[in-house]
C-alpha cells in the first residue's frame, strides 16, 4: 500500500512586533521591525504567516501597508536589520528591495480605524523555496497617520508546517 503524505500544522503564534500608533512614512522605508522567527530548533519546512494591521484616524486615501520578510544570512541580519522587536529605517529603497521579500501589500483607504488582513502568505515561497534559518517581519505604512494606538488591533502570526509520510 503506497504512503500517504500529509501536511501537518503547527499551532500558531504571535510574532512580537508593536505596532501601535507606528509612525506614517512616505518612502515605506520606516518601520517596525518585529522579533526574529527561529526554526533552528523546530525544523519545519515553512512558515505560513497571517495577520492584521490598523489605521489610525483620518488615513490618506489610496496609500499602503506592507509587510516584509527578512533573513537570517547565517552570520547576521543584513543593512539595519537585527531579530529584535525595534523601529528601523532601511537604508534606502534599492536595499530594501535587494533584503526584503513582500509577504503581504494592502491598498488602504480614507476610512479610519479600519483593520486590513493579509492572506495567508508562505515565507518559504517568499524566498523563493528555500526557508532561512531565522526571520524577521518588518512593517511600513504611508497612510498619512500614525496606526491605531490599541495594541490588540494589530497582529502578525506564524504556524510551522511539516509534511508528513503515513
Amino acid at each position: 500500500m503506497p504512503n500517504a503524505i500529509l501536511t501537518r500544522y503547527a499551532s500558531s503564534a504571535a510574532v512580537t512586533c508593536t505596532l501601535a500608533s507606528l509612525a506614517s512614512d512616505t518612502n515605506l522605508l520606516s518601520g517596525r521591525e518585529s522579533a526574529e522567527v527561529d526554526n533552528t530548533s523546530a525544523g519545519y519546512q515553512d512558515y505560513i504567516c497571517s495577520g492584521f494591521v490598523t489605521t489610525g484616524t483620518s488615513p490618506t486615501a489610496a496609500k499602503q501597508i506592507e509587510v516584509w520578510a527578512i533573513g537570517y544570512t547565517g552570520n547576521d541580519y543584513p543593512d539595519v536589520f537585527d531579530g529584535t522587536d525595534s523601529a528601523e529605517t532601511i537604508t534606502s529603497e534599492d536595499i530594501k528591495n535587494s533584503i526584503c521579500v513582500p509577504v503581504a501589500i494592502m491598498s488602504t483607504n480614507d476610512t479610519s480605524d479600519r483593520t486590513y488582513a493579509f492572506r495567508t502568505a508562505s515565507i518559504r515561497g517568499a524566498f523563493g523555496g528555500v526557508l532561512p534559518s531565522k526571520f524577521a517581519l518588518f512593517v511600513a505604512h504611508n497612510t498619512g497617520v500614525a496606526l491605531n494606538a490599541t495594541a490588540g488591533n494589530h497582529e502578525l502570526r506564524v504556524q510551522g508546517v511539516n509534511d508528513e509520510v503515513q
